[in-house]
């Protein structure tokens, strides 16, 4: 309201205007200028003493007008802090602001009424100048209580907003646990039923297949003499053995019984084997063991083992890539396992697609585990190594996972 560099009080300005006809209606105008207005102001010496104060702050303080003149205001309406504790003078912002020739502006205290009761106010402190000399203060304040109040309220409802989002956020999370314990039971009751269903097949119909073989040996060496029978048991013969082949591919598919009979390491490196025949891409291989390390095994292994056949497969379907890198690093805590080509590259979107499942897939399996998978690729500008540089020119996709290995799984 006040903001000067120089201020007279009334009292200065009344004893300018003493004998003169004008002083009345001088007094009259400033009275009528600072009763205008809704805030309180009040004007003190240099003692800290009210020289002067409007009705509106009056009438907040719960005063009248003469009740406060020449009164000590720190010890009147500021002597105390909001929760009753005493509120010595010479910490008071006001007076330590205006001795210092400053001014303050404060929002964080109360005043106290003529009842006792107290009221937190916005106040500010501007210095009185007269003749280059500071002669007191004029304080301009407010009564925030509703602002306060709807602060506080505001308070309230983002604490309330914040337990509940917090709440959600437990029941969401546990409700995501639980789903990814279903995720990881279901892919451990679909590998236990491939296993079972690989290990009936190569029981029962890899017998009989082996037993039909025999029988059609028999046979060609009794028909010898008679060429259309022996041809046809020659023919029949083939299709035994690629039966056989088939029946041993499906078995494989189903589950690779080096996973189980040799280990992870042995069963990555035949997959790499698989992958490079399959594909004819010419793949830069690299298996970091340490001698201290002990391979996953158990469904860890399967997990991962899983996971890099997916990797493999996105790189045969989706990449059309010319060269594949793969880096498989186990340490005594961790396993890494890195695919990366130089092919077109996969779109952030794609990633982020809900019906991305086989990309979902292998994050579930390795949250499962309290592993890491990332996806890097040069279209989301992400630092994979080039073949070559120039614009155009495919950088692919860098796939990488990190296994902790821990003695419960």
């Amino acid at each position: 309201m006040f903001a000067p560099t120089e201020i007279k009080s009334i009292g200065q300005i009344t004893s300018v205007a003493q004998g003169s006809s004008d002083a009345t209606l001088l007094r009259d105008k400033l009275t009528l200028l600072l009763d205008s207005t809704g805030e309180g102001i009040y004007g003190i010496d240099l003692d800290g003493r009210c020289t002067f104060i409007n009705r509106a702050g009056a009438e907040m303080l719960g005063y009248q007008v003469e009740q406060v003149l020449g009164k000590n205001m720190h010890e009147l309406v500021h002597h105390s802090h909001e929760h009753g504790g005493h509120y010595p003078e010479e910490e008071c912002p006001i007076l330590k602001a205006f001795r210092k020739g400053e001014s303050c502006r404060v929002d964080q205290e109360v005043f106290w009424r003529a009842d006792g009761t107290a009221f937190p106010t916005e106040y500010s402190s501007y210095q009185i100048v007269d003749g280059g000399q500071v002669r007191g203060a004029v304080i301009t304040f407010s009564d925030i209580s509703k602002r306060r109040l709807a602060e506080e309220q505001l308070q309230r409802a983002k604490a309330e907003l914040e337990q509940r989002v917090a709440e959600r956020t437990r029941e969401l999370s546990a409700a995501l646990m639980q789903v990814r314990e279903l995720s990881a039971h279901a892919h451990s009751v679909r590998e236990d039923e491939r296993t079972r269903i690989a290990r009936e097949i190569h029981d029962e119909l890899g017998s009989l297949l082996v037993a039909l073989k025999l029988d059609v040996n028999w046979m060609a060496s009794r028909v010898a003499d008679r060429e259309p029978v022996a041809r046809k048991c020659a023919s029949m013969n083939r299709l035994i053995e690629a039966a056989v082949d088939n029946v041993g591919r499906i078995i494989t598919d189903l589950r690779p019984s080096i996973l189980d009979h040799q280990g992870l390491i042995a069963a990555l490196e035949w997959q790499v084997q698989e992958f490079s025949e399959a594909t004819e891409l010419p793949c830069e291989v690299g298996f970091d063991i340490s001698p201290q390390a002990f391979a996953p095994q158990g469904t860890l292994a399967t997990a991962a083992f899983r996971i890099f056949q997916e990797m493999l497969s996105n790189v045969a379907q989706h990449s059309q890539a010319s060269a594949v890198r793969i880096a498989v690093r186990l340490t005594p805590r961790q396993l890494e396992m890195e695919v990366e080509d130089n092919g077109i590259g996969v779109p952030a979107a794609a990633l982020a697609n809900p019906r991305s499942y086989g990309v979902m897939g292998m994050r579930e399996r390795a949250l499962h585990f309290a592993g890491a998978l990332s996806i890097e690729n040069a279209i989301d500008g992400a630092d994979v190594a080039p073949e070559s540089g120039g614009a155009g020119v495919n950088r692919g996709t860098r796939v990488r996972l990190v296994l902790p290995l821990r003695s419960d799984v």
